[in-house]
């Protein structure tokens, strides 16, 4: 049996945990492991402010595509995963995903692989605004 894709977004919104929870409840699942990736006040020993993500037009299709991967794994029942673009301050969720399986070592193996997949192939850019004014463009997310 195949898991199914419960949500993917890439876009402006404020991303939810609870939502991307909820999506992947089910009542087959021993396990629901979710990950928030959180824009931290610092990077390499410098003060961030905010960051600023731009994504290529094709990012949605990326994330979905991943989802689908992971969700056609054995023991998983669902997969959700959301990119958030745009302005982000700190403690903002930029980053959601949650998988639920049969078993809680399956879970969190496809969250994680859910998440470094989703952060070595979607197509989008960070712009990190410093404290003292500068910024740096960093490649993928």
């Amino acid at each position: 049996m195949t898991g199914r894709v419960a949500l993917t977004a890439v876009g402006d919104a404020v991303l939810e945990m609870a939502a991307h929870e909820r999506a992947v409840a089910d009542r087959a699942a021993g396990a629901v492991v979710s990950f928030a990736g959180v824009v931290r006040n610092h990077d390499d020993g410098r003060s961030v402010t905010e960051l600023e993500y731009h994504a290529h037009p094709s990012a949605p299709d990326v994330v979905a595509e991943v989802a689908a991967e992971i969700a056609a794994r054995d023991g998983v029942i669902a997969v959700a995963v959301s990119h958030r673009i745009g302005m982000l301050a700190i403690g903002d969720i930029a980053l959601a995903a949650a998988v639920s399986a049969a078993h809680r070592g399956e879970a969190f193996v496809a969250c994680s692989d859910l998440v470094n997949e989703v952060k070595h192939r979607l197509p989008v850019w960070k712009r990190q605004v410093f404290d003292d004014g500068t910024d740096e463009w960093v490649g993928s997310a």
